[in-house]
């Protein structure tokens, strides 16, 4: 080896290589650093990762070794070529490159064996740099098995820490709810409390901030153990390829072989979290959790971090996305010995069967080997993922869908499910025989449809699994297909007994259409009492076939899957019975009465919650009068219908006593204090008089009834608020108004005006512009139809709009005309009944009606006499000219009147008897 210039350093070892070609190539590399008089350290400084095609820079140890002629590649001829020649012309440096590559070919076509002395060198050579890399590797690995314990312990304590904080956001939610609705209710109050209602507000502020300090902290915690996730993936592809390495290097060094394979189940420990109370007790809790879970997650945060930067990651923060993604950053470049490969040729590692989606390989081409606790722990997690995507379905469909989703394409690349038909609810027992219909399908789309996706079952086109099978299915008794669903257990169908059973389920075709081997799984699905159903998860002949633990998998999916159907049906079933309570508790029909026409609409606030405590009611009074009444009890059960019933039928008794409004709603305030101190309800009671075209409106905690004038003019109506009923200890106030023939009043609950998307005041304005616009098509004088005006005004709801039921009463006063009434005031003297007679005989003359002279004389005398002998004031007298002829007396009596019948003895007495 000669030089022209001075190399600096010490002066170089013999070549290593292993033939003589690549010992004349390591020579000439070399000279060419004596010729530019550059030392291995600056040479290293001046490579970059452009210079070799695995984009790394050697560090400098393996860099020697390399010029040493250990594993010497064609990269590192190139690179020290442009290093030390950067000024050279094309063409010499052309023929500079084409000797050494001569030299290159020749050593990989017809290498040129060494001398024996050289051999045994080159052999001491790969024997020390053999130990030292075992050596690197146990460091690294051990580094690796580090992180790896890190990331998991992290993983499941984030885990941990997003699902209690998911549990802690529902009962937050519900108790800034319940705040609201304390809030809502004192401030129909007179402020005689005022710092009672500041305190609340206070704590409805501090809850909402609590929620959304919950959903970012949920969102971190989620996005922590998503971060973890990834790092213990490529820690444990790192493991395995260390480990493989370790034991090929210890095989042919022949190294005593030691299992440096550790358990890895690391301890978590719960964070300390505890449950919401009330009011200013729960909240603190929940800034105590949040301050905990804050104080969890950065450490956690921390050990994730420093776990990737010990393997050699980097994990970096996009300024547009709190999302973090993990880089890999070699943390050193691999050495190899000098042997082409230290496996044999028939040996490949086998693929990791990926079980759950968390634990996604993020490179397309890592396929490696993991231990049985670690499929064991993805099979766990895989689990819990799934039956809480399948415990999120709210009706039949949902979980059916749920089951689907969650199995496809994780678990299997197609799946079928089967529920009877009728599905059986509760206790009941089914009378027919046992008949299933295919409920609903999924598969993995081809690969026409996703990139790298599998096709669900061979030989089959993407849709023809939907119709795969008869929709319905009879069972026969003591087929093998019924021997199956009686041994409840997921089995696999590769058995004689069980591919009869899919043979009946599937027909004929089967053999095509189900791949061969442990690719098929039948599940029943068991209800609380009997089987309601089946599932066949397949997996296409591409995919790894199912094993033994595939069976717990199965059975833990299709247990919850069937036990939540049969909870839903049975939820079905109770839903329909309280919505036909409810229904029975409103009035089928409202009543003729007189100067007024009447309208309704009853809306359920959604599918999952038809219950609520809305009703409407219009009740017959005394004198042509008519009552209408509206309410709203405070939630959406059983309980809430019940007390809605119990109030109503109190309002109607209240009603028949011909008590004013205001005591009205005093004497349901007590009651619903008896019933229960948890209760609230809103109610608005008004009782309109057709004759003197007059409203009397007592409030109870209820938005404002709207009138519609016959000009075309909508009103909110100013009546005083007053407090829900069941608050307890304060008066009401009824008012007044002018109710004109031809105006229209609406009554409602909040449910119309009342959503997430506006507040009740802006509702109410809404509505009012409502009745406008509808007016107007109309024109003035002439009124909208009552059920085409109530339609409109339910249109007004949006799809977002539908957050509570809704209960519509409409009102068109057409009241009473003076001419068709006429009044009388009669002194309580003998003569009275007599002058009642004459003035009853005029009226009747004037109105043209004198057919009925004799009967209303006969009914006028008894009921004047009647009202005479018991009054000490002035008796009034009132007939009504209407579609029927209305008599009414009225005296100063307090006794309300009741009709008696005299008993069958009894002569004495004629007519009427009161």
């Amino acid at each position: 080896m000669g030089g022209k210039g001075k190399r600096p350093g010490r002066p170089w070892a013999p070549p290593r290589g292993s033939c003589a070609e690549i010992n004349q190539l390591v020579e000439q590399v070399r000279s060419w650093l004596d010729d530019a008089s550059i030392s291995v350290t600056q040479l290293q400084r001046r490579l970059t990762p452009d210079h070799f095609t695995a984009g790394a820079v050697p560090e400098l140890r393996r860099l020697r070794d390399l010029l040493a002629g250990e594993a010497l590649t064609w990269d590192l001829v190139e690179a020290v070529a442009d290093v030390c020649f950067p000024d050279e012309p094309a063409d010499r440096a052309g023929q500079r490159l084409q000797r050494a590559r001569d030299l290159w070919e020749k050593a990989r076509a017809s290498p040129t064996p060494l001398t024996e002395g050289t051999q045994e060198l080159a052999l001491a050579h790969e024997l020390l740099a053999a130990k030292d890399r075992t050596i690197e590797v146990y460091q690294e690995l051990q580094v690796v098995r580090q992180a790896y314990e890190a990331s998991e312990r992290s993983r499941a304590q984030a885990l941990q820490i997003a699902t209690l904080l998911f549990a802690m956001l529902g009962q937050a939610q519900a108790k800034a709810v319940e705040l609201k609705r304390r809030v809502d209710a004192l401030q129909v109050l007179p402020p005689k409390d005022p710092e009672t209602h500041t305190a609340l507000e206070l704590r409805l502020s501090r809850a909402q901030r609590q929620q959304i300090d919950l959903r970012q902290q949920l969102a971190r915690a989620e996005q922590e153990r998503d971060t973890a996730q990834q790092v213990a993936d490529h820690a444990a592809r790192r493991m395995h390829i260390l480990e493989a390495e370790l034991a090929e290097l210890r095989e042919w060094a022949g190294y005593e072989d030691r299992d440096l394979a550790q358990e890895l189940t690391p301890q978590v420990p719960r964070p300390g979290m505890q449950a919401i109370s009330d009011d200013d007790a729960a909240l603190d809790d929940v800034d105590l959790a949040l301050e905990k879970a804050r104080t969890v997650l950065d450490e956690e945060h921390h050990a994730v971090q420093q776990a990737a930067h010990d393997m050699g990651y980097r994990a970096s923060l996009p300024s547009d996305s709190a999302s973090v993604t993990i880089k890999m950053v070699p943390a050193q470049a691999q050495q190899v010995v000098t042997r082409q490969s230290l496996l044999p040729a028939d040996e490949e590692p086998s693929a990791f069967s990926r079980t759950t989606r968390d634990n996604q390989l993020t490179s397309p081409d890592a396929t490696f080997t993991v231990d049985a606790s670690r499929l064991s722990a993805d099979r766990l997690r895989y689990i819990g993922a799934a039956t809480r995507r399948i415990a999120r379905g709210l009706d039949l469909d949902e979980i059916v869908m749920g089951l689907c989703r969650a199995t496809v394409p994780t678990f299997s690349d197609a799946i079928l499910v089967y529920l009877r038909d009728p599905l059986p609810v509760g206790d009941e027992r089914p009378t027919g025989p046992l008949v299933l219909r295919l409920s609903r399908t999924d598969h993995r789309p081809a690969d026409s449809e996703a990139d790298g996706a599998f096709m669900p079952l061979v030989q089959l086109e993407p849709t023809e699994l939907d119709v795969v099978a008869t929709q319905l299915y009879e069972v026969r008794p003591g087929s093998a297909f019924a021997e199956v669903l009686r041994g409840v257990r997921p089995v696999f169908t590769n058995t004689p007994a069980t591919r009869a059973a899919l043979l009946e389920l599937l027909g004929k075709n089967v053999e095509c259409r189900v791949p061969p081997g442990q690719r098929a799984i039948l599940a029943p699905l068991r209800g609380r009492r009997r089987v309601i159903g089946t599932a066949l998860f397949l997996r296409d002949p591409e995919r790894r076939a199912f094993e033994d633990d595939d069976l717990l998998v199965a059975a833990q999916l299709a247990t919850h899957s069937a036990l939540g159907i049969d909870k839903t049906a049975l939820d079905g079933r109770q839903a329909l019975i309280a919505g036909e309570l409810q229904r029975r508790m409103l009035p089928e029909t409202l009543p003729r009465c007189t100067g007024v026409r009447l309208a309704s609409r009853y809306l359920p606030a959604a599918e999952t919650a038809r219950v609520g405590g809305d009703w409407y009611d219009a009740i017959p009074l005394p004198g042509s009068r008519v009552a209408l009444v509206v309410g709203d009890v405070m939630g959406h059960d059983m309980t809430s219908a019940a007390l809605m019933g119990q109030l109503r039928t109190t309002a109607q008794t209240l009603a028949g006593l011909d008590l004013p409004p205001h005591e009205v709603l005093h004497a349901l305030d007590e009651q619903a204090q008896r019933l229960g101190t948890d209760y609230i309800a809103t109610c608005l009671y008004a009782v309109y008089d057709p004759v003197s075209h007059h409203i009397t409106i007592a409030n109870a905690g209820h938005p404002p009834p709207v009138l519609l004038h016959l000009s075309g003019r909508a009103e909110v109506l100013r009546v005083p608020s007053g407090a829900p009923i069941g608050v307890g200890g304060v008066d009401f106030e009824a008012v007044s108004l002018d109710a004109p023939a031809g105006a229209t009043l609406l009554l409602y609950t909040d449910g119309l005006v009342e959503s997430r998307l506006r507040d009740v005041w802006t509702g109410i304005e809404q509505l009012r512009e409502k009745l406008t616009a509808v007016a107007q098509l109309t024109g003035p004088d002439h009124p909208p139809p009552l059920e085409a005006l109530c339609d409109e005004v339910l249109d007004m709801l949006g799809p977002g709009d539908r957050d509570d039921d809704i209960a519509l009463l409409a009102a068109r006063f057409d009241g009473i005309a003076p001419r068709d009434v006429a009044y009388w005031f009669l002194e309580p003297e003998e003569t009275a009944p007599g002058r009642a007679r004459r003035l009853a005989r005029g009226v009747l003359a004037r109105w043209g009606i004198e057919e009925l002279t004799d009967s209303l004389e006969l009914l006028v005398s008894e009921v004047v006499t009647n009202a005479v002998r018991y009054a000490s004031r002035p008796v009034t007298l009132r007939l009504l000219r209407t579609d029927v002829l209305r008599c009414e007396v009225g005296d100063d009596v307090p006794q309300l009147l009741g009709c008696a019948r005299p008993a069958p003895p009894t002569r004495a007495g004629a007519g009427c008897t009161w």
